[in-house]
């Protein structure tokens, strides 16, 4: 298939995985009864937002990896996201450089962010073990992997604390920015 983007006409490549439907006399389906997976092979493309142009490179890059990487491992998504979390609060949440669950706790304990974020970041050290570290299973015994809503998960806190740190700062500066200008027009001080 290609792009029905006249401008475009790129190839397209999806990878489907579905329920036996019905065959035609080449023996090709065309007609599927349930579509369990699809997956865009080319061109390689993620479902989750861009990342907002204001959030730094450094972060952006593992960020957009990872989003990349998703269906194709979660165990490897997740392990970028958890790098970009560690980046993350190294750079804005200036924390000192550890192991990320000692990192994890630091941040907790400052309290500098809302509830919701720090009981977000504080459950990733437990995705974060599966990642990382073979877990068995207390009751199965089979070995404990990532799984894909987990990693997911990783990539929307991680989404959350772009807005947190770069997004919301960036809305209120242009708004300080644009009242400013209004009070310098009226001969009064600006805000600071």
């Amino acid at each position: 298939m290609n792009c029905p983007n006249p401008n475009c006409r790129k190839l397209i490549i999806t990878l489907i995985n579905a329920e036996e439907g019905s065959r035609d006399r080449h023996g090709n389906f065309y007609d599927v009864e349930e579509i369990n997976s699809e997956i865009f092979v080319n061109p390689l493309t993620s479902s989750r937002p861009p990342v907002p142009t204001v959030v730094d490179k450094l972060f952006a890059e593992d960020y957009n990896e990872a989003c990349l990487i998703l269906t194709f491992s979660p165990k490897a998504s997740a392990a970028l996201s958890r790098r970009c979390l560690q980046n993350i609060l190294r750079e804005k949440a200036n924390v000192k450089k550890g192991d990320l669950a000692n990192e994890i706790q630091e941040v907790i304990n400052n309290g500098h962010l809302p509830t919701h974020l720090i009981q977000s970041i504080d459950a990733i050290r437990n995705i974060g073990n599966f990642a990382a570290h073979p877990n068995k299973s207390k009751s199965t015994g089979e070995i404990v992997d990532v799984e894909y809503g987990e990693a997911e998960w990783l990539l929307d806190v991680i989404e959350s604390l772009f807005d947190f740190y770069f997004v919301q700062p960036e809305i209120l500066k242009v708004k300080r920015d644009a009242l400013n200008q209004k009070l310098e027009e009226m001969g009064k001080p600006p805000m600071k």
